[in-house]
């Protein structure tokens, strides 16, 4: 059985203090490989330039509790950003890379930020382009000197690759910078505070518009420390990280993860690839795999799966959607990770509050999403009453201690709602705890979807449809999905004398928005299902697609 009744070691400490003391002592150990790029960076080294990246911040005047944000795919630079800026103690944003020019534009005035790191395109997103659609003023500015009505605090836009527009610098120029800046960043480090805000990361909310959850140093710390304590991880561990690094899976569970237990972190690409990352597991030999079930299946279902040698693989996590059992149960018998577990929690619980642990019978690991971290409390409440539920009923699950956020960023009413005064967040989700102490999921009280791990807020997506001439109203549910476990699906009832077909529907939200909320199923319809009071019953919506499309649900913990 594994101990959790110690002090995490962490304890009292900043990021910048956790991985120095990992350096001192794994500093010949690997921190950072990406086989595909030929990089491999051990924890010395890896320091060091998270010290010389830090030092070039502080000379581009970005100061303890400013906002830095970062739009990027899973790149080394990526890693070196987000342990430089804790080492000063400027807040990291991390902006998803399908964002498009409507909701990059949202989150970097709603964050205050004042850099922006970027890479400049990955596949068809051409990153600057779409920068140059927003701010137009970077073109003509000084670097350091951007003056954005839109943006009145962001100053510096950095480029993390490829060739830099007018008006922005190299990542290799803050570098450089710090080398010539004589800042003591040791000095700057004892300043800091283990409860000082460290991370935003944007989350859907009851809005309808991403809301900017504020993590700290120990949220993050202790988070880790946990994640790998069930998962029996060491210094001798190598994560394989093919989730996105913009999500706490992958900057919590992955890169803080490998920091605080010092072990390896492995990149298989910029974004998820199943060949990639089958490769990683085998060139690097992985200990340990992240994914949500999409990037499982994809792995399985390769056509190079059969030749892999995966023998390396011991434990991982499944986690950021409902996880089907029958695939959990192929992950541990074909992929071999016989000690796979499963995470339950969300971003602001910076991101998990259960987890399963490698120890657990295989019946445990698949059919619940675990029990809680140490020093976490969890309880479910009636969501009508709150009123505190027993063992086998069904209700909201709330939780409370080192895992809740700061609160939401410039938001204190949202915040209200999500924390109440005796300090529990309330997820919205439904949740049954059996008598062992074990929880499942069954469902959610907010009617968000999460596609293949994406956190999809419907009425984001329904006030953009608003905005099309020819839309009425709209309404867009979750269906059940083999791949993606859920897809999205828009019932559209149109103006009078108007036209529009399912293809301009798509195609006027791909244009806008990220590729994930582009519906999958448009449905034009002449009325809704509605209660008495008018108000569209969604599960209606839901049933009946499920039924027109033949779908099935898939069982999950």
């Amino acid at each position: 059985m594994l101990d959790e009744t110690t002090v995490p070691w962490v304890e009292g400490l900043t990021i910048g203090q956790v991985l120095a003391r990992t350096a001192h002592a794994h500093g010949n150990r690997d921190a950072l490989v990406f086989p595909a790029l030929g990089l491999r960076q051990n924890y010395a080294d890896f320091a060091a330039e998270v010290d010389r990246v830090a030092r070039g911040l502080v000379a581009l005047g970005i100061e303890r509790g400013q906002h830095v944000a970062i739009w990027a795919t899973n790149v080394p630079q990526w890693v070196v950003l987000q342990f430089a800026t804790a080492r000063i103690g400027a807040v990291l944003v991390t902006i998803n890379p399908a964002y498009r020019p409507f909701e990059l534009d949202y989150v970097l005035r709603q964050s205050d930020s004042v850099a922006l790191f970027l890479v400049d395109r990955f596949k068809s997103s051409d990153y600057f382009a779409m920068l140059a659609e927003v701010c137009p003023e970077l073109a003509q500015a000084e670097p350091g000197r951007l003056a954005s009505e839109r943006f009145p605090r962001l100053r510096w836009v950095v480029s993390l690759k490829g060739q830099t527009p007018a008006g922005a610098i190299p990542w290799e120029n803050v570098a450089r910078r710090g080398d010539a800046a004589g800042v003591d960043i040791e000095a700057l480090g004892k300043a800091l505070q283990p409860t000082d805000p460290i991370n935003i990361q944007y989350t859907s909310g009851t809005t309808g518009f991403p809301k900017a959850a504020t993590l700290s140093h120990r949220n993050l710390l202790y988070n880790a420390y946990y994640i790998g304590l069930c998962q029996r991880m060491t210094a001798l561990d190598r994560i394989c990280i093919p989730v996105p690094f913009y999500h706490c899976f992958g900057c919590v569970l992955g890169s803080m993860c490998g920091v605080v237990h010092g072990a390896a972190m492995i990149v298989p690409a910029e974004s998820f690839d199943a060949k990639a990352t089958l490769d990683a597991i085998e060139q690097a030999r992985a200990t340990v795999l992240y994914g949500v079930p999409t990037m499982y299946i994809a792995q399985l279902q390769h056509e190079s799966f059969a030749a892999r040698v995966l023998t390396s693989l011991r434990t991982g996590v499944m986690s950021g959607s409902p996880c089907p059992i029958e695939v959990m149960k192929q992950v541990v018998h074909r992929m071999g990770a016989r000690e796979l577990t499963i995470c339950y929690g969300q971003t602001e619980a910076s991101p998990v509050i259960t987890q399963t642990r490698c120890d657990d019978p295989l019946e445990l690991r698949v059919e619940t999403v675990g029990r809680p971290l140490p020093g976490v409390e969890v309880k479910l409440v009636d969501p009508a009453t709150g009123r505190e539920l027993g063992d086998n009923e069904q209700g909201e699950l709330c939780a409370r201690g080192h895992v809740v956020m700061l609160g939401y960023y410039n938001n204190p009413e949202a915040t209200a709602k999500a924390i109440d005064a005796d300090g529990w967040l309330h997820t919205g989700d439904l949740a049954v705890r059996q008598s062992n102490g074990y929880y499942r999921i069954t469902g959610r009280i907010k009617d968000m979807v999460i596609r293949g791990g994406e956190n999809i807020y419907p009425r984001e997506i329904e006030e953009f449809l608003f905005t099309h001439p020819a839309i009425e109203q709209a309404s867009v549910v979750g269906v059940p999905d083999p791949k993606y476990v859920e897809e999205l699906c828009a019932w559209i009832k149109l103006k009078s004398g108007a036209t529009l077909t399912e293809s301009a529907v798509r195609d006027f939200c791909r244009a806008k928005l990220a590729h994930y909320k582009v519906p999958r199923y448009v449905k034009f319809v002449d009325a809704f299902p509605q209660t008495v009071t008018g108000k569209i019953q969604k599960f209606k919506i839901r049933e009946q697609m499920i039924a027109d499309l033949g779908l099935a649900e898939q069982a999950t913990a």
